[in-house]
């Protein structure tokens, strides 16, 4: 019995397979990237849930709270972020598909007078724009900038987060540049709430999470900070660490950056998407296609381009939250990943190297994971 407990306890802090303890030795590679992205960034705890044809696997590293031996599931909910933003986009493709929304239709003309003075003009303005982040609209999360740190205290509706980044000035004119701004999918929120009568919640439960299975995927309720059994800590700092967990008021995020989501949940949703599965084969077309002028890897319609290490790409996004970083992304040919760790050292923005220094990013080692077929 002795030799039995120290072997389970040997397992939960080197690394458990989350779905299919067969493939507990079947891959290294991830175990070893999973491994090197939660210590370069001096996480707690980090993970990875890989969904295939054959099914669904995952490894795992460190703890899901601090001081305790509680290895990763791939059913453990973590704060997602901006992995929101491909649930919003998939939505407003939905809409279009129903006809009840037109991609290159100004913003004014679901939304008037919202995006309305202050340099700006909503007539000016596409709903593809937003999605693609080329609208010129500014970002109401800077630093100093659009939002009081009081803010994150109290609970928010839609329009009230949207006017912190209309309150500031324009980045550029419509369709001449492209900047990522969490305003963007704010203003798709309102769009959809306008469109249907139902609050936004209501349309994701309805169209994503309902019909595929995602019960560990939801919007927190404006002023409700907790997270129910089965969460993973998170933390802000570097040695040192802040609790976040239920420190943010989730209503700052919202449709551009409030869901909590699992690995499990996570990969379902954009094997589908991906699929075909959530929005019909022209709008998903539409949501692949990145922005003229945009990044080399592109951004298209809520989802960013991943060029693959061992050949072709896959789709997807990132996510950050006070306390969690994570990242998810799909091919074509049914394969998803996704990737998390319960700490941010920088709460400034959504970069590509959020622990600093020689930090390794989840990008990276999500592309890893995708490209191993051990």
């Amino acid at each position: 019995m002795k030799a039995k407990a120290a072997l389970t306890a040997l397992v939960l802090s080197a690394g458990v397979v989350l779905v299919a303890p067969a493939s507990a030795q079947d891959h290294a590679v991830t175990q070893a990237a999973v491994n090197t992205y939660r210590s370069s960034n001096g996480a707690p705890g980090a993970a990875a849930v890989v969904r295939e044809q054959a099914g669904m696997w995952g490894v795992t590293s460190g703890t899901t709270a601090l001081g305790q031996n509680r290895p990763f599931g791939s059913g453990d909910r973590i704060r997602a972020g901006s992995l929101t933003k491909p649930f919003t986009a998939a939505i407003v493709l939905q809409l279009v598909a129903e006809g009840r929304v037109d991609l290159d239709a100004p913003v004014e003309t679901y939304l008037p007078g919202v995006v309305q003075g202050n340099g700006y003009d909503g007539d000016l303005i596409s709903v593809r724009q937003l999605l693609n982040h080329t609208s010129g609209v500014n970002e109401y999360l800077w630093l100093g900038g659009g939002i009081n740190p009081i803010e994150h205290l109290r609970p928010h509706t839609l329009a009230e987060v949207a006017g912190w980044g209309l309150a500031q000035p324009p980045l550029f004119a419509p369709g001449t540049g492209q900047q990522y701004s969490n305003t963007n999918f704010i203003l798709a929120g309102m769009i959809i709430e306008r469109v249907t009568g139902n609050s936004y919640d209501q349309e994701l439960a309805g169209r994503i999470t309902g019909p595929l299975g995602l019960t560990g995927t939801y919007l927190p309720t404006p002023g409700d900070k907790s997270l129910p059994p089965g969460h993973v800590r998170g933390y802000v700092g570097r040695f040192l660490y802040v609790d976040f967990t239920e420190l943010i008021e989730p209503s700052v995020g919202l449709s551009g950056g409030g869901l909590v989501t699992t690995g499990a949940d996570a990969t379902r949703f954009f094997q589908a998407l991906m699929a075909g599965e959530v929005v019909p084969p022209a709008q998903l077309a539409e949501m692949l296609e990145p922005a003229a002028g945009g990044p080399v890897n592109g951004y298209g319609l809520g989802l960013e381009r991943f060029p693959l290490p061992c050949g072709g790409e896959a789709w997807g996004h990132y996510g950050l939250w006070p306390g969690y970083q994570s990242v998810a992304a799909a091919t074509t040919d049914g394969r998803s990943a996704f990737v998390a760790a319960n700490v941010i050292n920088n709460i400034g923005g959504e970069s590509d190297s959020v622990g600093g220094g020689n930090s390794v990013h989840r990008g990276v080692t999500v592309t890893t994971v995708l490209c191993d077929q051990s």
